[in-house]
């Protein structure tokens, strides 16, 4: 191996690119997880947190990935034999369910072909049939980072209250939360599932769950056994800033120095970057003359963007070119999509120049593979954001 020179570009949908900021931050001495030091910082991490899940209601952290968080909340609120209802909007929400089942959950699963987000009509309806209220809860994933689409949670939560069904709605927005916007106050969300090393701009190793009132009170009552995953061990130390097993302390330093990162930005103002910088990616592809997997206007996702290669084309052999050629890293089509598509990342900490490096990077890369284009992706990029404001600095 020889070294490579210049700057590496990391457009997966995560891990994302860790600020030099957030790197500082975790680079801190470790300090006694007993002491009163670590109690102020464990109050601001889990304070901090309620504000980017826009949520009164406690936040939980892990010292896990978010598989560890999503595990939490099957395990908490569900026990063996337990009806929940699942929509099929990409891999992680089949894996979802596949851990469900493996804990002894009956997981009902609504089909859906990888290209849109959860729907909520069909949520309606499966709930109004269900008339002895059996299900138990509602699973959606936020964004499906395998295919580039958004569930509308909102509509999501008033399908469920017009059908009169009492389930709970958990939600994983691991890779949606701090890139694109999630109230889980205002939405009704009753248990959220997160993780650290996507829109926080950190390194994996935290997860999270935010936890209403109403599902605290079916963890009470209701449940597997657990003793890791359990909340109400968690809620109850927490309240000092502590933790009942030894956290990652220097995750923590850098979870709130990205906190009040996106704080000075602004939440708002980081959803419209993303949304932005994700139009300007789309603009690229399509006039590539290539096909964006998300195929429903309004669902597409500002996280990522998942583009299908031309027919005989290998997504795989296309990103060993890019990366060999051009240092350029692009995600990988994940089970019914694999070799069929590339995911292309542009959250966290991400602006114009970056995205049009790593659009440069892919445009390049077509051509060295040999997969049939059009050229001019990057310029109708460019022009996309020579066009639209860039939120906070264009005002």
């Amino acid at each position: 191996m020889t070294h490579v020179f210049g700057r590496h570009f990391l457009q997966i949908p995560g891990p994302s690119p860790v600020p030099d900021r957030v790197l500082r931050a975790i680079s801190q001495q470790v300090i006694d997880h007993r002491g009163p030091e670590f109690g102020e910082l464990g109050l601001k991490a889990l304070a901090g947190m309620k504000t980017i899940f826009k949520t009164q209601q406690d936040v939980i952290i892990y010292p896990s990935s978010g598989t560890g968080a999503w595990e939490a909340a099957l395990a908490n609120v569900l026990k063996e034999g337990d009806r929940v209802l699942m929509y099929e909007t990409g891999h992680f929400a089949t894996l979802w369910k596949k851990m469900a089942e493996k804990l002894g959950v009956r997981a009902e699963f609504i089909g859906g072909d990888w290209r849109s987000g959860a729907d909520p009509d069909q949520i309606e309806q499966h709930l109004r049939a269900d008339s002895a209220h059996e299900i138990k809860a509602v699973c959606v994933v936020h964004n499906e980072t395998s295919t580039g689409s958004v569930s509308p949670v909102a509509d999501v939560r008033r399908a469920m209250d017009a059908a009169g069904h009492p389930a709970l709605l958990m939600v994983d927005t691991i890779s949606g939360l701090a890139s694109i916007d999630f109230r889980f106050d205002e939405w009704g969300v009753d248990v959220a599932v997160s993780g650290s090393q996507k829109g926080l701009m950190l390194p994996p190793g935290i997860s999270f769950n935010a936890v209403s009132g109403k599902a605290l009170e079916a963890a009470r009552n209701n449940g597997m056994r657990r003793s890791y995953w359990d909340w109400q061990e968690m809620v109850e130390i927490n309240g000092k800033g502590y933790f009942p097993y030894t956290p990652a302390t220097n995750m923590l330093y850098g979870l709130v120095e990205a906190i009040d990162m996106l704080h000075e930005e602004g939440l708002d103002t980081v959803f419209a970057r993303h949304q932005r910088l994700a139009a300007a990616t789309r603009a690229a592809v399509r006039a590539w003359g290539l096909e964006v997997l998300c195929n429903r206007q309004g669902h597409e996702s500002g996280v990522l963007t998942t583009v299908m290669m031309p027919e005989g084309h290998s997504a795989d052999a296309f990103r060993a070119q890019a990366l060999r050629h051009y240092n350029i890293s692009l995600g990988s089509g994940l089970s019914k999509v694999a070799d069929k598509v590339f995911r292309i990342g542009h959250l966290g900490d991400i602006n114009d120049l970056t995205l049009v490096g790593a659009l440069s990077g892919v445009e390049m890369a077509l051509s060295k593979a040999g997969v049939p284009h059009e050229k001019g992706g990057v310029a109708a990029a460019m022009a996309h954001l020579e066009s639209t404001p860039a939120p906070g600095i264009d005002a």
